[in-house]
């Protein structure tokens, strides 16, 4: 098991920046896959990005050249730096972790309990 805990999200304007982190602690957090996935209200949860253990990333193609996604072993924390956001990028973010990337985009990890993030126009 992992326990999750997001953090980082909030309101802000179009074209602006946010980065969200995401501490771990129950499983080594070093063996396995990170990743965010995102829902809107009325929208169906999406895949945002996903980085292996071995530090390889998986991006959708809705954030790709906006969002990085990075990990750092020893803090057992992974980040999402979000630049340039849109309003469509308004959801709540969750962090989620398993053993690869493709469980991640299959929506099959575990999962942190979600931060908000909110873009005005």
């Amino acid at each position: 098991q992992v326990h999750l805990v997001e953090s980082g999200g909030g309101l802000v304007q179009a074209g602006g920046s946010l980065r969200l982190s995401c501490v771990a602690s129950g499983r080594t957090f070093s063996s396995g896959a990170m990743g965010w996935i995102r829902q809107a209200p009325g929208k169906e949860r999406e895949f945002v990005a996903a980085v292996s253990s071995g530090g390889r990333t998986y991006y959708a193609d809705s954030v790709k050249g906006r969002f990085t996604i990075s990990r750092d072993n020893a803090k057992n924390t992974v980040y999402l730096q979000m630049n340039s956001l849109k309003p469509e990028d308004t959801a709540v973010y969750y962090c989620n972790a398993a053993l690869t990337i493709a469980t991640i985009q299959a929506f099959g990890g575990s999962w942190g309990q979600g931060t908000q993030v909110t873009v005005s126009s």
